[in-house]
């Protein structure tokens, strides 16, 4: 079955939700604020890229862009995530290609580039770096990761949506 990758209209946002409540209900690593954090970033108008991936009619995978800072620098940087799979679907690509495409159209529209708090075994392959350059709260720099389109490596304290006015 061919997967189709587009963007996020409002007839998705059910199954977006419980597409990431399935992805990481079992997630160890997971708080379970994924969906109230995907809420928060629509209800604010701060979800700049949503993108689902369709496998026949049904939502196989998601993937959010959000605006970020670091440091002092306020614009062009994009926070990753979510991003969810269907439990049974993991592993053969589907996230992959969601973060690909994503990161493809953030970089087309001028994006200076893309922050993320992850496992760096997984998101390394897509080019982002975890230098120590980054941090975000009590999180270990080796799980704040960065990937640039232009300009220099950033530096300083990664602020995602809800924390830009700080």
């Amino acid at each position: 079955m061919a997967m189709i990758i587009r963007s996020e209209t409002p007839a998705d946002v059910d199954a977006i939700r419980r597409l990431t409540i399935a992805a990481f209900e079992r997630m160890r690593f997971s708080d379970g604020t994924e969906v109230d954090a995907l809420d928060r970033l629509r209800r604010d108008g701060d979800l700049a890229l949503s993108l689902v991936a369709l496998e026949g009619d049904e939502i196989s995978g998601h993937v959010a862009f959000s605006p970020a800072a670091i440091g002092k620098t306020r614009e062009g940087w994009f926070g990753v995530g979510p991003v969810s799979v269907l439990p049974a679907r993991q592993g053969v690509g589907i996230g992959s290609a969601l973060m690909q495409a994503g990161l493809t159209l953030l970089g087309a529209q001028g994006a200076k580039g893309c922050v993320l708090i992850g496992d760096p075994a997984f998101y390394g392959r897509f080019g982002f770096v975890s230098d120590g350059a980054l941090t975000y709260k009590d999180i270990p720099t080796r799980h704040v990761q960065w990937l640039a389109f232009e300009g220099d490596r950033p530096e300083g304290e990664v602020r995602f949506s809800d924390g830009l006015q700080d």
